[in-house]
């Protein structure tokens, strides 16, 4: 029985390091040349049922504003806890916000999906400007987006 947990303990140490791996994805969103102020950006990860899973970056530091984010803010209720440490500035028209995070590998090929959420101010709401699925074969691959994203990949 002692050797049997031994090696169960063993095999875990092993294979939990694993599950856990992370790898550095940069996320390229340029926008359109719409004419407008800049846009609020909400980008964040949905499951394979489109539940909300956690949010990655906020463009945009104005929390009044956030509501305009609407997928994104119906499923984060506005918390501060949920985007403390990664906002940044709205991205002005004809820009691109480069961020990196940190994903883990069983993220990918698993039925999860990148998404965008967008506004910008005295224009339409865009909510699910970008949804994609985050795959490896994924990686590289421009995507438009509805309204204001002229384009959008992630890389590794």
């Amino acid at each position: 029985m002692k050797r049997t947990l031994t090696c169960l303990a063993v095999s875990a140490a092993l294979v939990v390091p694993g599950l856990a791996m992370a790898r550095p994805v940069t996320l390229h969103t340029t926008l359109k040349n719409y004419g407008g102020d800049g846009a609020y950006l909400a980008l964040y990860l949905t499951n394979s049922s489109g539940a909300y899973v956690r949010t990655l970056w906020v463009a945009g530091e104005k929390s009044k504003y956030y509501k305009h984010l609407t997928d994104w803010y119906q499923a984060t209720s506005g918390k501060a806890a949920e985007i403390n440490g990664i906002t940044g500035a709205s991205v002005g028209a004809g820009r691109t916000l480069k961020v990196t995070v940190d994903l883990e590998d069983a993220l990918f090929d698993a039925g999860y999906s990148l998404n965008i959420d967008a506004a910008a101010e005295d224009m339409r709401d865009s909510p699910r400007e970008i949804s994609v699925p985050l795959t490896t074969a994924g990686a590289g691959q421009k995507v438009a987006g509805r309204r204001y994203v002229a384009g959008f990949n992630y890389g590794f």
